[in-house]
């Protein structure tokens, strides 16, 4: 009785295709019992002696076959179930919003070959850790640009790398401002629970306005982390001003960090993740998903098959 109550389909849409296959073998049937329609253009005394010799025997039909291969193809299409499987409902929600310096200053090479490009290395190192977090990125000038929203398709965000430089940016400029507050809306509609912010930066314009957007960041439960790119050598665009560098991860409650000390960096945020994950497992969220019985039908589906590609059945 359960059984009963419990048995549907999960694809019902596949059971309209039965009358039209049934249909289809009984009016195949009815044209091979007419001489395929021949009659129609040979002499009825012809027909007869065209036809291929039997031996005697009374001929076969494959139509019930037929018919009863497309029906057990049909159902399994329609997905018999009857049996419920529970799985866990676990889906790690740790996300990490790459923020990419692209001003001006960023085309310097004092950090050989320049610090854009040690940027974009540093960029992959962190793509390369990013096995239980989904990934987005965000790069700024004057103004900020989503390059991609949160994703688990760390290839797809790893083949942008190469063309990111100073040179495609509509305007030059270096507000980091912006590019922190798009960071959080990306983690908001992606539905972070576990939101980090690194940015990678040789310094920016706007320090006042910057500090105020990693406090708040930072008071959603989102850490800014600081990738430091460049040096503190006499260069054509200044020496990297470390302690702003610092105070904007102060002020974003993350860690400052050089370009040499990045893989503590990636050690902390992976922590963090598998942490996460962890708090999320324990609470074995699990939920029920109806079983496709087709597959029971697949056997017997081959089995006409094969009845039907014996000689003579056609």
């Amino acid at each position: 009785m359960a059984l009963m109550q419990s048995f549907h389909f999960l694809r019902p849409a596949w059971l309209l295709a039965l009358p039209v296959f049934w249909g289809l073998a009984v009016w195949l049937a009815r044209w091979r019992g007419r001489g395929g329609d021949w009659a129609r253009f040979i002499d009825p005394d012809l027909l007869p002696g065209l036809r291929l010799d039997g031996g005697g025997k009374p001929g076969r039909s494959p139509w019930p076959w037929l018919a009863l291969a497309w029906t057990l193809a049909a159902l399994a299409l329609a997905g018999p179930s009857w049996q419920r499987a529970p799985a866990a409902a676990y889906r790690g929600n740790a996300a990490w919003v790459l923020v990419l310096d692209l001003s001006p200053s960023m085309a310097d090479s004092d950090l050989p070959p320049n610090r854009v490009t040690r940027a974009r290395y540093a960029l992959d190192d962190l793509l390369d850790a990013a096995h239980d977090a989904r990934v987005g990125l965000v790069v700024f000038s004057d103004e900020a640009y989503t390059v991609t929203p949160l994703t688990d398709d760390v290839a797809t965000v790893r083949a942008l790398l190469p063309p990111l430089n100073p040179d495609i940016m509509p305007t030059p400029g270096d507000h980091l401002a912006p590019a922190l507050a798009r960071a959080g809306k990306l983690l908001q509609h992606g539905g972070a629970t576990s939101g980090q912010v690194v940015v990678l930066t040789d310094g920016f314009a706007d320090p006042a306005a910057a500090f105020a957007a990693a406090g708040t960041l930072r008071a959603h439960g989102i850490a800014v982390h600081v990738v430091g790119i460049g040096t503190q050598a006499r260069s054509a665009f200044g020496p990297l001003d470390i302690g702003r560098l610092q105070q904007l991860a102060t002020s974003g409650g993350g860690r400052y960090v050089n370009v040499a000390a990045l893989p503590g960096l990636i050690g902390d945020l992976q922590a963090q993740a598998a942490r996460a994950g962890v708090a999320r497992a324990t609470q074995d969220i699990r939920v029920a998903h109806w079983l496709d019985g087709g597959v029971w039908l697949l056997p017997w589906l081959l089995l006409a098959t094969a009845v039907l590609a014996r000689r003579g059945w056609l």
